[in-house]
């Protein structure tokens, strides 16, 4: 069975994005090395998994987007989670190999556990969720994520979207691996511990 790794880039104060919804903040704090660090993260994935909010908005963006993170966002196959009966999106007439990797996305909807074990069970390399703080929520109540990596940017937003909110019992967790970058983000790894 395959691990379910839940990825997210939070503040100081625990807000994966703004008040306003934005998540600037998490490239101007920061630095060549925890960029790197977090693209050999997503690398990992054999899937990406993302709420449907972050797929919309991602889905445009990704396949003429340059930089380190785009080819690991375009060339690794993709699940999108939907209560709102989303359907996908038209790669349009002549679409790049990169829109077509979005639009061939799987798109799940449902129950959202049921859905999770269903790709846990699958062979490959690990799950990766990516996206909003709404769908991780949801993700972190189905108590099938296996690690967190977080990556804990060195600024306080003092207001915005938590994930870690709404828990119906405390969410204990091992410490099991951390890395420290020039400009002050720290990344944490942890391991559910099932208590």
């Amino acid at each position: 069975m395959r691990k379910l790794i839940m990825k997210m880039s939070m503040s100081l104060d625990g807000f994966v994005s703004d008040a306003a919804g934005g998540n600037a903040w998490v490239f101007k704090t920061g630095d060549e090395e925890s960029q790197a660090w977090s693209v050999g993260a997503v690398w990992e994935a054999g899937l990406i998994v993302m709420g449907r909010k972050s797929f919309e908005g991602m889905a445009p963006y990704w396949p003429t987007a340059t930089g380190p993170f785009a080819t690991p966002m375009n060339e690794i196959p993709k699940a999108v989670f939907t209560q709102k009966g989303f359907k996908g999106i038209d790669p349009g007439p002549d679409p790049s190999v990169a829109a077509l990797s979005w639009a061939e996305a799987r798109v799940f909807d449902g129950d959202l556990a049921e859905n999770i074990r269903q790709l846990k069970a699958e062979p490959g390399k690990p799950i990766v969720a990516i996206g909003g703080a709404g769908f991780m929520r949801n993700l972190i109540a189905t108590g099938l994520i296996d690690e967190y990596v977080l990556g804990i940017h060195p600024v306080a937003l003092g207001s915005g979207a938590p994930v870690f909110t709404g828990l119906s019992a405390p969410l204990y967790l091992k410490l099991v691996d951390v890395k420290t970058f020039p400009g002050g983000t720290m990344a944490k790894t942890y391991r559910s511990v099932g208590i």
